[in-house]
């Protein structure tokens, strides 16, 4: 078993993946699915309030918090190479670093950004917006599967 400093980093960790894998998750199962049934307009309306939000403090804390805390991790891990626990240590950061913080970079991100140029209601914000839910929550779905599994894996480092 992990023991040290590598213990709080590994329970840190699970939680704030876990945590972050219940956003995405919720996002997926519960905020996209009602979007996709309100008028389209109402949708990009709504998505776009929702991404103006999600640039706040206490979003952007957790979420990049928990990228700082997995790369943390896996810097430490990697340097000083624990008896215990460093394959999974270094996984579960690679998980949350590359398919959740990388994914929503290259992924989501882009997709909100033409979103925010588009007017509700306009022909180009219709014709995009079925194209927008079906990839925007797609990619979510990775982001919430590979945040879970990262949670798992530094469960698995405290074992």
């Amino acid at each position: 078993m992990i023991e040290g400093p590598y213990l709080l980093l590994a329970v840190v960790g699970s939680l704030v993946t876990g945590l972050m894998a219940g956003v995405f998750c919720a996002f997926s199962v519960l905020v996209m699915r009602g979007f996709a049934a309100l008028p389209p307009a109402q949708g990009v309306a709504a998505m776009k309030a929702i991404n103006s939000s999600a640039t706040t403090p206490a979003f952007m804390v957790l979420f990049l918090g928990a990228a700082v805390l997995c790369a943390v991790i896996a810097v430490v891990t990697f340097v000083l190479w624990p008896d215990d626990g460093a394959v999974h240590l270094l996984l579960g950061s690679a998980l949350y670093l590359c398919g959740a913080f990388g994914v929503t970079v290259v992924a989501n991100v882009p997709r909100n950004e033409e979103l925010a140029g588009l007017e509700p209601g306009t022909p180009e914000a219709l014709a995009y917006w079925p194209v927008y839910l079906r990839q925007w929550t797609r990619w979510n779905h990775v982001r919430a599967v590979a945040s879970a599994a990262s949670a798992v894996v530094y469960v698995l480092a405290l074992v």
